[in-house]
C-alpha cells in the first residue's frame, strides 16, 4: 500500500525556520536526508520532496474557455504544505511509524519538533462501486 506523508508547517514557518542558528538548520536538513536514505535502502521511498516558499506559489484554475486563470497564494491560510515522502508499506501502521520518525526531525538546539505529519493512502484508482 502507498501513503503520502504530508509534513505542514505554520504560516510563518519558512521565516522562522531560516531565523534557527545555522548549525541547527544543518542538523536538520542532515537529519531529512539520513532520513530519506534509510527509507530508500528499505525499499519503503517511493518519492520525497520539499517544497519551495508558500510565496513563490499561484494558485490556477480553469477558465471557461480552458485557458488558465492565475492567483496568488492565499494569505489566510494557516499552514502550508512545506514537503512530503510517498512510501510502499504493508500496513497503515507502517506508515503511521515512519510519520512518528519524521515528525521527531531536530529543532533548535536539537530538541524533536513533533511536526504535524498528515498520512493518506494514496489510491490506485476510485472505489469499485464507482467504476
Amino acid at each position: 500500500m502507498k501513503y503520502i506523508l504530508m509534513m505542514n508547517c505554520p504560516k510563518t514557518g519558512y521565516e522562522t525556520f531560516g531565523a534557527w542558528p545555522k548549525k541547527d538548520i544543518q542538523a536538520h536538513i542532515a537529519f531529512m536526508h539520513s532520513f530519506n536514505k534509510a527509507l530508500r535502502e528499505s525499499g519503503e521511498l517511493v518519492g520525497a520532496e520539499g517544497l519551495a516558499d508558500p510565496k513563490q506559489a499561484t494558485v490556477v484554475r480553469a477558465g471557461t474557455d480552458g485557458a488558465p486563470i492565475t492567483d496568488g497564494v492565499f494569505p489566510e491560510s494557516k499552514e502550508f504544505l512545506a514537503g512530503y515522502w510517498i512510501v510502499d508499506v504493508k500496513s497503515p501502521e507502517q506508515a503511521y511509524q515512519i510519520a512518528a520518525r519524521a515528525s521527531a526531525a531536530p529543532g533548535p538546539g536539537g530538541a524533536p519538533m513533533s511536526i504535524p505529519i498528515e498520512v493518506r493512502q494514496v489510491m490506485s484508482g476510485p472505489p469499485e462501486e464507482f467504476q
